[in-house]
């Protein structure tokens, strides 16, 4: 059997801390990080602005009070403006200099409308020009902090559908996060996508989701906070992704890198009890990564 099991992380999205403005409550940090580390997850990646502390040696101290390392983070990025150039280059530059200083090796970038995550709109060929050229310029940035950008595709953002994560292949060089749930929410079949893009996947982000619940969401009919609440995003196993043919096609191709659980969940009528709740929604897809996916690799 392969080392997949140690190399299955956790995020903070899966106990409700989330980058989305006015998404839900954020749990204790000490209670997140105390539930992580019980369930045996050994990293994580940022979270929300405040659920860590912001300096990185103290960071790495509060992470190795319950034994984990810093995997990167998850970090929304304006790059089709290009009067917000500047302003791109100088937030993306501070955020990999804490990454790199807290040992961090991972940037996930996700390309968003504006910092409030307005619906998307269609670019004009310009702006889609400018995008591309400015994930390059996130990646030199990145190479300068001994980082990797991975761009992940996302529900409500300019990276959404199947036909956005195919014309950023044709148009730079920029690697993915492969996130099971978002990609299959824009039409892309997971399995595919790690078929045929498998050299530019650099990070994977393991999540389940149903796929009925979708149409209504990207119709803009149903927000995707509503959509997490009446649970769109399932546990591993419980959805309608492969999550098992993913793992096997990136574990056969020689895929060695991390694999985040990551359930996204928002909290939003009061904190759930110690030991219920988050915990053990993701203790529940350790479970299946255990018990049916670790089982069948070689």
């Amino acid at each position: 059997m392969t080392d997949f099991l140690s190399r299955v992380a956790s995020a903070p999205i899966s106990w409700g801390i989330c980058e989305v403005p006015d998404w839900g409550a954020m749990l204790p940090t000490d209670r997140v990080l105390g539930e992580m580390a019980s369930l045996g997850f050994t990293a994580t990646e940022l979270g929300a602005p405040g659920f860590l502390p912001s300096d990185p040696d103290e960071l790495k101290d509060k992470l190795g009070e319950f034994g984990m390392e810093l995997l990167g983070g998850f970090t929304p990025v304006v790059l089709h403006d290009p009067t917000e150039r500047a302003a791109t280059i100088a937030s993306a530059t501070a955020t990999a200099k804490l990454f790199q200083k807290a040992g961090a090796t991972k940037f996930v970038s996700s390309v968003v409308q504006d910092m409030n995550w307005s619906n998307p709109r269609p670019l004009s060929a310009a702006e889609q020009k400018h995008m591309a050229e400015m994930f390059g310029v996130i990646d030199d940035i990145c190479g300068e902090y001994g980082l990797e950008q991975v761009l992940h595709p996302h529900v409500q953002t300019l990276v959404e559908t199947k036909d956005d994560i195919a014309r950023v292949l044709d148009s730079c060089d920029v690697h993915f996060c492969l996130d099971t749930g978002h990609i299959a929410f824009g039409g892309q079949d997971p399995v595919e996508f790690a078929k045929m893009a498998f050299e530019r996947v650099g990070h994977v982000h393991l999540k389940d989701i149903r796929l009925d619940m979708v149409p209504a969401v990207l119709r803009r009919e149903v927000s995707l906070m509503a959509a997490t609440q009446a649970g769109v995003f399932t546990t591993l196993g419980a959805g309608d992704v492969d999550i098992l043919g993913v793992v096997q096609t990136l574990e056969s191709s020689g895929y060695r890198g991390w694999y985040v659980i990551e359930q996204d969940t928002a909290i939003t009528s009061g904190f759930p009890a110690e030991g219920e709740g988050p915990v053990t929604q993701v203790a529940t897809s350790l479970a299946y990564l255990t018990d049916v996916v670790a089982p069948t690799l070689g």
